[in-house]
């Protein structure tokens, strides 16, 4: 998780919303990467999807069976639906996403029950992921604050 968490902090250096995520085959890291939806203008931005890309690319499949990603923030619906049809064997996140996390924040997208793949997930409760994106988020809602203020002047 620490690796993940230094991806995070790459998504934080460009204004990005810090999360990151690593995808590690038999012991070894075989993608790492960050949020760049802002930074490329694209909803598929999400670190998981760019770290699912990669790995694809290294292992020249899109079956990512025997692979374990650990990601900074509980995966949203479209993050773990990638997961999903990767056919990625586990999820470690470090934060509870309570708006939109798909695993146990906002409701568990594989209660469905009906996907021909089943990623088992675990939370590794991190305090400084939580702390990161909180900070994130307080920082921007000060900024959003400041410009109305100015505009009101």
């Amino acid at each position: 998780m620490n690796e993940a968490y230094k991806e995070a902090l790459k998504a934080l250096k460009i204004d990005e919303v810090p999360v990151g995520a690593i995808i590690v085959k038999d012991g070894k890291i075989i993608a790492r990467a960050y949020n760049k939806k802002e930074m490329n203008n694209n909803a598929l931005g999400h670190a998981e999807l760019i770290a699912i890309n990669k790995a694809s690319k290294k292992l020249g499949t899109w079956r990512l069976n025997g692979c374990e990603m650990y990601v900074t923030l509980e995966p949203c619906s479209m993050c773990l639906s990638a997961l999903i049809h990767s056919r990625i064997d586990k999820v470690y996140y470090g934060a509870i996403d309570p708006k939109s996390g798909a695993i146990n924040g906002a409701f568990n997208l594989q209660d469905v029950g009906k996907f021909n793949h089943f990623v088992e997930s675990e939370l590794l409760e991190k305090k400084e992921c939580s702390s990161l994106l909180k900070e994130y988020f307080r920082s921007k809602r000060e900024l959003k604050k400041i410009i109305v203020e100015m505009k009101e002047k």
